[in-house]
């Protein structure tokens, strides 16, 4: 059996990616292709081929589309994922969140709908590893 669908995003999601360092703050659309990691600030709307990961001090404002979405920060806005959402316990989401599966933390805030488009059957999960998305 493989482990493949046992493992956290954030494992799959290593290697070289695009860095939104704490303190800058981008306004308007963001697209690309490949991994980003959001420590600071984005309004507007986010349109990545690859995964997004929101950062503890990450924070955004707008509708955020990717293939993966993992969230330890802030997002003010709807989440559309082609495969799935890991929301961390330090997460706080404001918006609908769709995506093939969502695992969602003890702790973590979510005030919205959440829409699984996938036929997975509910997985339970509890977090056993300190939060390492401040980096």
């Amino acid at each position: 059996m493989s482990d493949k669908n046992n493992r956290r995003l954030r494992d799959i999601a290593a290697g070289p990616g695009t860095l939104v360092s704490e303190g800058c703050k981008i306004e308007g659309l963001v697209t690309g292709r490949g991994n980003y990691m959001i420590n600071g600030e984005i309004e507007g709307e986010c349109d990545i081929d690859g995964s997004i990961t929101v950062a503890k001090s990450g924070y955004c404002k707008g509708v955020v589309k990717a293939n993966t979405v993992i969230v330890a920060g802030i997002v003010d806005g709807d989440i559309i994922a082609v495969g799935q959402v890991e929301i961390i316990n330090t997460a706080k989401i404001i918006g609908t969140i769709t995506g093939d599966a969502i695992a969602v933390a003890e702790g973590a805030i979510v005030e919205g709908i959440m829409k699984i488009t996938g036929n997975n059957n509910p997985h339970r999960f509890i977090e056993k590893r300190q939060s390492d998305y401040r980096d």
